[in-house]
C-alpha cells in the first residue's frame, strides 16, 4: 500500500493503516482500516508452540537414534564376552580348589579381558535412565499436541490456511463494495519518482493480493516493446530489482493496464487488444475492438496515439475509445478479460478529442477537461443508469502535462504519468450506506 499524508494512523509493529475515504451525508468522516499482509499465522502463539514442539520431537528422535546405535554396539560386545564368561565358569567349577600357577595366570588374563564389561554395564544403567526420561518427555509432548489439536479444532494447518485465505477474499470483496461511491475529491499529488520521457505509463496489478506490490513501467507512447517489472514500489523508487519483458507486438498510447497477471494494451497501428501474460511471457489472446479508431484518429486532447484506453475498477475490465459511428464521442465497453469480447457498450455523448484523460471508478467513467494545468474532473457517465452529469472536481496538475491517468481499485488511488513524473492521487468517495431494511 502507499503511505500518504492522509494516513491517520499506522502501527509499525502490526502494519495496520487507517485512512479517510469518504464523507457521509451527515458530514461524518467514514474511514477505511486496512489489515496487514497475511502473516498473522507466523506470529500466532499456537503456531510458535507447535514449532517448539516439533523441535523437541526432533531432539528426542535424534537422542533415540544415538541410544539405538550405542545399545547395538554394546550388545555386540556383551555377546562376544558371553562365550568367554561360560568358559571361565566351567574352568572354575572344574578346578575344585586346586589351580596350578599356569592355570591361575590364564584365568587372570581372561578376567582382564572382562574388565571393560563393567563400564559397558554402567553405560547400560545410564541409558536406562535416559530412556525413562525420554519416555516421560514423549508423554508430555503427546499431551501438549493433543491439547493444541483440541484448541485448534478438527482442522489441520492447511485447512486453516485455506479458510483464512477464503475469509480474506470475502473481506476484500466486502471492502470493495463498501468502497464504492461517487467521486467528490482528489488529494494533492504524491510524486513517487521522476523517470523516463514526457509520456508513458506505470501501474500495479489491480487483482494481486496485498503482499504482491510489483510495479510495471512502460516508457513512451508508441512503438515500445520493453516493459520493466519491479519487485516492489520501494525498488521502483530506487530503480533496482527489476526484470524486463519484451512484448511480441509494440504498443500504442499509454492506456495499458495490468489485471490478474496479464497486461492489456493496444497493438501499434491497429485496433487490436492484446492480452500478454507475464509469467508465461506469451500472448494469451488478441482481438480487434469493432469499429474502434486508432493511430491518432480519436485520441485524447494531448494526442499520443491514445485512441484506446483500458481500465479496471471494482467491477472488471473496461475499454474507452470511439468510433466513426459514434461521431467521435467516447464509447465505454465492458470486456470479458478471458476472451476480450465486448459484453456491453455505452455511448457517453462526450467528444473524446475534448477530453484530457479518463478513468473508471465503480462503473462510473470520469473525464477531465484538459491534460494541462488547471484541469478538473468535468464529466461523469454512470453505466448502471446510462446517464451522465457535469462535475467540478479539481485536482492539482503539478507538472502541467498528464499523459496517463488510471484508477487502481485495490489501492483506491489514481496513477498518473505527468511530464516524466510518476505521481499518485488519493480519492475521496461519497458513500450512501443502506440501513438493514434497505435493498
Amino acid at each position: 500500500s502507499v503511505t500518504s499524508p492522509q494516513t491517520l494512523f499506522q502501527s509499525p509493529e502490526e502494519g495496520w493503516q487507517l485512512y479517510t475515504s469518504a464523507q457521509a451525508p451527515d458530514g461524518k468522516c467514514i474511514c477505511t482500516a486496512v489489515i496487514p499482509a497475511q502473516s498473522t499465522c507466523a506470529r500466532d502463539g499456537r503456531s510458535r508452540e507447535l514449532r517448539q514442539l516439533m523441535e523437541k520431537v526432533q531432539n528426542v528422535s535424534q537422542s533415540m537414534e544415538v541410544l539405538e546405535l550405542r545399545t547395538y554396539r554394546d550388545l555386540q560386545y556383551v555377546r562376544s564376552m558371553e562365550t568367554l564368561m561360560r568358559s571361565l565358569d566351567a574352568r572354575l567349577r572344574a578346578a575344585d580348589g586346586s589351580l596350578s600357577a599356569k592355570s591361575f595366570q590364564e584365568l587372570k588374563d581372561r578376567m582382564t579381558e572382562l574388565l571393560p564389561l563393567s563400564s559397558v554395564l554402567e553405560q547400560y544403567k545410564a541409558d536406562t535412565r535416559t530412556i525413562v526420561r525420554l519416555r516421560e518427555e514423549v508423554r508430555n509432548l503427546s499431551g501438549s499436541l493433543a491439547a493444541i489439536q483440541e484448541e485448534m479444532g478438527a482442522y489441520g494447518y492447511e485447512d486453516l490456511q485455506q479458510r483464512v485465505m477464503a475469509l480474506e477474499a470475502r473481506l476484500h470483496a466486502c471492502a470493495q463494495k463498501l468502497g464504492c461511491g461517487k467521486l467528490t475529491g482528489v488529494s494533492n499529488p504524491i510524486t513517487i519518482r521522476a523517470m523516463g520521457s514526457r509520456f508513458g505509463s506505470w501501474m500495479t496489478d489491480t487483482m494481486a493480493p496485498s503482499a504482491d506490490s510489483r510495479v510495471w513501467y512502460m516508457d513512451g507512447y508508441y512503438k515500445g516493446r520493453r516493459v520493466l517489472e519491479f519487485r516492489t514500489l520501494g525498488d521502483f523508487i530506487k530503480g533496482q530489482n527489476f526484470i524486463q519483458h519484451l512484448l511480441p507486438q509494440p504498443w500504442a498510447g499509454t492506456g495499458h493496464v495490468v489485471y490478474n497477471g496479464s497486461l492489456f494494451y493496444n497493438k501499434y497501428q491497429s485496433n487490436v487488444v492484446v492480452k500478454y501474460h507475464f509469467r508465461s511471457r506469451s500472448v494469451l489472446v488478441q482481438r480487434s475492438l469493432p469499429g474502434a479508431g486508432y493511430n491518432n484518429t480519436f485520441p485524447y486532447s494531448w494526442g499520443g496515439f491514445s485512441d484506446m484506453d483500458f481500465m479496471v475498477d471494482e467491477s472488471g475490465l473496461w475499454a474507452v475509445y470511439t468510433t466513426n459511428q459514434n461521431a467521435g464521442n467516447i464509447v465505454v465497453s465492458r470486456l470479458d478479460p478471458h476472451t476480450l469480447e465486448v459484453m456491453r457498450s455505452w455511448d457517453t455523448g462526450y467528444p473524446k478529442r475534448s477530453a484530457g484523460e479518463a478513468f473508471m471508478i465503480c462503473g462510473v467513467l470520469y473525464v477531465t477537461n484538459s491534460h494541462l494545468a488547471g484541469a478538473k474532473v468535468y464529466f461523469a457517465y454512470f453505466t448502471n443508469t446510462s446517464s451522465y452529469e457535469y462535475t467540478d472536481v479539481p485536482f492539482h496538475n503539478q507538472y502541467s502535462h498528464i499523459s496517463m491517468l488510471d484508477y487502481n481499485p485495490r489501492e483506491r488511488a489514481l496513477y498518473t504519468w505527468n511530464n516524466g513524473h510518476q505521481v499518485l492521487y488519493n480519492v475521496t468517495l461519497f458513500h450512501v450506506i443502506s440501513t438493514a431494511g434497505d435493498p
